[in-house]
């Protein structure tokens, strides 16, 4: 089963997330912080990542996960309120893969993850 961490200050961010991906057949866990994310992965790396652009030190956690031994491997979602092109590209510098809007639902999470969680 894939592992799916999602990485936002907000609980009901996180409490949508999870059951949504949950039911995509992710094992999902949750963080409120950027030090919470970084631990947990230290613990055990996710495959997946999303990680919110307006909590504390996520352009660090990012940076972070990628040098961890098999960050590279982890695919990061950095999650904005909106395409501003200074913030993705932040991101990107950083060491996300891709970008999520949010507020995200159901239909996008299935739409960006739907395939992937039985992938591997």
């Amino acid at each position: 089963m894939q592992r799916f961490m999602i990485a936002d200050s907000s609980d009901v961010v996180r409490k949508v997330g999870k059951r949504i991906l949950t039911e995509l057949d992710f094992l999902v866990s949750e963080a409120s912080s950027a030090a919470e994310a970084f631990s947990n992965c230290q613990t055990a790396l996710p495959n997946y990542l999303i990680v919110d652009s307006g909590m504390e030190a996520a352009l660090e956690l990012i940076a972070a996960v990628r040098a961890m031994e098999g960050g590279k491997e982890v695919k990061i979602y950095y999650c904005v309120v909106e395409a501003d092109l200074k913030k993705l590209m932040m991101g990107k510098r950083a060491g996300a893969t891709d970008f999520l809007l949010k507020p995200f639902d159901r239909k996008i999470l299935t739409a960006v993850f739907g395939n992937r969680a039985i992938a591997a």
